[in-house]
């Protein structure tokens, strides 16, 4: 690999510290896809909510994670409006050079957070708890996102939250150029909007609410674990618990969803970076 430039890739744990399947299953992907390409990584880890580490404008790749509490946890703190000036550097950046883009992929917390920071919607508290494998619907741009090529439609995701982007802002999307790519599966007996769950922010920056690094031996070392088997019987029933082990099990899942949305992100990224070499 001698001859093959370095992809340095930003990982942005966005955890706080919190025991988590994510930061194992991005870490996974991107060490599959180096074993798989001629492709070699170099890979930097920000602890941006515990710690304060967050990654400069040096890199090709980054990757900003989910993470428990409310979007608005860090609303007015130093460590929040550092990544608010980070992304918007790497957007402008983006609109004012042909060459070495760089390429942000934005998940749960974090894409709560985008769109909060670009002004796409309106981020709310939802009336419970969303915490599942369950199917989500690709719009019409969906289905035409080359991100999003070898997806079903409906696919699986795994969804984890209890806050949501609802009631997009047209007239935002259009000023900036973004996109729905996917929504929350149709609920005919619940009258609630539907909530946003996957955004092209632009042609370099993907977001979506639900985790895309998820995979089933993670998710089920999650299921069987005490209190989380316990909690979620309690609070979503214990045929819902069963059937979310089951669905681990079908790989046109969530077996699906990772081993085509942040692969296919990273060769578009990687594609772009090595033209400059």
């Amino acid at each position: 690999m001698d001859s093959i430039k370095k992809i340095k890739v930003a990982v942005i744990d966005m955890n706080n510290g919190a025991a988590n399947q994510g930061m194992r299953g991005i870490i996974e992907i991107l060490g599959k896809y180096q074993q798989e390409h001629d492709v070699e990584f170099a890979l930097e880890i920000f602890d941006l909510r515990q710690k304060g580490e967050l990654p400069g404008m040096e890199h090709n790749l980054y990757i900003s994670t989910g993470g428990p509490g409310s979007p608005y946890d860090g609303e007015g703190l130093e460590w929040e409006n550092r990544f608010f000036d980070l992304l918007e550097k790497l957007h402008e950046h983006n609109l004012n050079t042909e060459q070495e883009k760089k390429y942000v992929f934005l998940i749960c917390h974090s894409f709560q957070l985008a769109c909060r920071k670009f002004g796409l919607g309106n981020v709310t508290e939802r009336k419970s708890n969303a915490f599942g494998i369950f199917p989500i619907n690709l719009t019409e741009a969906g289905e035409e996102e080359p991100y999003f090529r070898g997806l079903t439609n409906p696919f699986y995701s795994v969804d984890s939250r209890d806050w949501q982007v609802v009631e997009p802002d047209e007239r935002a999307f259009e000023n900036f150029g973004a996109k729905i790519l996917a929504l929350e599966k149709e609920r005919p007996n619940v009258d609630l909007e539907r909530c946003i769950m996957a955004i092209r922010f632009s042609d370099e920056i993907l977001g979506t609410q639900f985790h895309p690094e998820a995979d089933p031996t993670g998710m089920r070392m999650h299921l069987l674990r005490d209190d989380k088997k316990k909690s979620i019987i309690e609070n979503h029933g214990e045929e819902k618990y069963y059937d979310m082990l089951d669905s681990l099990e079908h790989p046109e899942r969530i077996s699906l969803t990772q081993s085509v949305i942040l692969p296919n992100f990273i060769t578009k990224a990687i594609s772009n970076t090595l033209q400059e070499v």
